[in-house]
């Protein structure tokens, strides 16, 4: 099985829907807690859908339970809190959620997409690791 992942910061819509057209993603999940700022530019959801379906052919879906809760958000953003933290209380959260019960069909060939431009110190990479770690043969690529 293959596990895509992008972030749309830093990148012109041009770049970001090519990426993905060209990565054979069969579908895109929304991971992020919010997806209808006015900051996502066109990574908002209805735009995000209408562009996913009409360039790159693909479903989009939100899936918020692969998401941080705000107050984790808030925690690691807004008061800079430090990054091992922030990944040790997601990954708690994770496995309380029991996320791994997520319908693998669901997942197969998706790209998790969230905000962060690298997947360095962002939980869409987290969620794919998390994911390889319960299911076995996953092969993420990082678009």
């Amino acid at each position: 099985m293959k596990l895509f992942t992008i972030g749309f910061t830093k990148s012109s819509a041009e770049n970001f829907f090519s990426r993905i057209r060209n990565s054979g993603a069969k579908k895109l999940l929304d991971v992020r807690l919010n997806n209808i700022s006015q900051l996502a530019g066109f990574a908002k959801r209805d735009d995000l859908q209408y562009f996913l379906r009409e360039i790159c052919h693909i479903p989009y879906q939100h899936e918020p339970r692969l998401a941080p809760t705000q107050q984790m958000l808030d925690e690691y953003k807004k008061k800079r809190g430090a990054w091992e933290d922030y990944e040790k209380r997601f990954l708690g959260s994770m496995a309380e959620r029991h996320i791994e019960e997520i319908d693998k069909a669901a997942v197969e060939d998706a790209c998790l997409l969230c905000s962060e431009d690298k997947p360095h110190h962002c939980h869409r990479r987290l969620v794919a690791e998390y994911l390889r770690e319960k299911w076995g043969d996953i092969e993420i690529v990082h678009l």
